[in-house]
């Protein structure tokens, strides 16, 4: 019977990918239709910001899959098409091309969007966000000289990552960040000082502390950043990263449960148990600390597509990955492994040459290693990743002890 049914995946992404693979790998040989917005094949977005950005790595290098697979698995691929519709009762999904298509299952993996700039001239030529290749590629095309003034509005990973990357390649780069330290929310004040003093050192100009009143222009094109207070920082573009917005409306307008993100169990199964989400766009309850988490990073989408593909097929799966990301600034490489939410107040334990910038730092709430980040540091995370799921009360001289491995912590 699953032979002749129809899965229907609405998102083009990394996460609707490896969905799709997994449907196929897991012997599924019913229909597969992955409808996407972009005109272009799935890719992975973490080379949007660093090396595609700096023009370092090929187009081919950020697809999923190459073209061909879709046709020799039988993924049938909708590019440029936009589902507007969702009729839970009907089971079934509505394209902005007049069509329709009934499903059996349908995986939601629409993602999310950037936060826009709401300030007087925030529309001005010249104002840029990084979302999407063609976002990428332009921006490329605009820096790959150097000698440009570009403006980040927002301190967050992608703004520093193409500052960073912009840098790199010649530009004078500006960081506009409106509290005391960049990466505060994500990192705490200690190790968002050490990120900034990086890009210091590399000749970005980090202002903290600052508010964005305005952006002006001549002849519709930016010219600067007016500050509050009057100052205006001269810009010849300017790049936009605060936050991004989850893409909910399809969900939302249909009935689906949503609050930050599409509201979904450990299985990543919706309110309707014929839906699943996972991605960006999914707010999923977390099985291993029994919090709803909404990750928009890589290997989020990565790890939760197959999940999701596999609860479509009716296996008793969960996803418990613990949250993880990486970045590249720079002579600095990060990765970073755990659960933001439970590390406000959390104990930092070091563990390394802190001077030298190659250590491992854990956050410890309550005495349990609820996150860790190995900075230049490698070949480590996956022991962080067992100490944080195991949840037991550690020692923390022995964490910080290099001599003592981290497996017998």
């Amino acid at each position: 019977m699953a032979d002749q049914q129809t899965f229907v995946i609405v998102g083009a992404s990394l996460a609707g990918a490896s969905a799709a693979r997994t449907l196929r790998d897991e012997g599924f040989r019913g229909e597969i239709h992955l409808i996407g917005a972009e005109e272009h094949l799935p890719y992975i977005r973490p080379p949007l910001s660093k090396d595609y950005l700096a023009g370092s790595a090929d187009r081919a290098s950020v697809f999923v899959e190459s073209k061909t697979w879709y046709t020799d698995c039988d993924v049938q691929f909708h590019p440029g098409t936009r589902a507007v519709s969702l009729d839970l009762e009907d089971r079934r999904i509505g394209t902005d091309n007049g069509g329709s298509r009934r499903y059996d299952r349908l995986l939601l993996t629409t993602g999310s969007r950037p936060r826009r700039l709401t300030v007087p001239g925030a529309t001005l030529a010249g104002v840029h966000y990084l979302r999407t290749i063609d976002d990428s590629e332009v921006l490329q095309s605009l820096l790959a000289d150097g000698g440009k003034r570009l403006v980040v509005v927002g301190s967050g990973w992608i703004g520093l990552e193409v500052a960073a990357t912009a840098r790199t390649l010649g530009n004078d780069v500006t960081v506009l960040e409106r509290g005391a330290v960049p990466l505060a929310a994500a990192l705490g004040p200690e190790l968002g000082a050490l990120f900034a003093t990086v890009h210091e050192e590399h000749g970005v100009t980090v202002r903290r502390s600052v508010t964005v009143e305005s952006l002006v222009g001549l002849s519709g094109q930016v010219t600067g950043v007016m500050l509050a207070g009057g100052e205006i920082v001269p810009a010849d573009l300017v790049l936009v990263g605060i936050g991004a917005v989850p893409n909910v409306e399809l969900a939302e307008k249909a009935g689906l449960d949503v609050d930050n993100g599409i509201l979904v169990d450990a299985h990543l199964a919706t309110s309707d148990p014929h839906v699943f989400a996972a991605g960006d766009v999914a707010n999923a309850q977390h099985p291993l600390v029994k919090l709803r988490l909404r990750s928009e990073h890589w290997a989020n989408a990565l790890n939760g597509g197959p999940v999701a593909a596999r609860a479509m097929l009716g296996q008793d799966v969960s996803f418990d990955a613990i949250p993880y990301f990486y970045t590249d600034q720079f002579d600095l490489g990060m990765e970073y492994s755990g659960f933001g939410p439970l590390t406000s107040g959390a104990e930092l334990v070091y563990r390394g040459d802190r001077t030298s910038r190659e250590f491992v730092v854990f956050w410890l709430n309550d005495g349990r290693v609820v996150a860790g980040m190995n900075l230049n540091v490698w070949d480590v995370n996956d022991a962080v990743q067992a100490l944080i799921r195991r949840g037991d009360r550690v020692d923390s001289a022995r964490l910080a002890d290099e001599s003592v491995p981290l497996e017998q912590v």
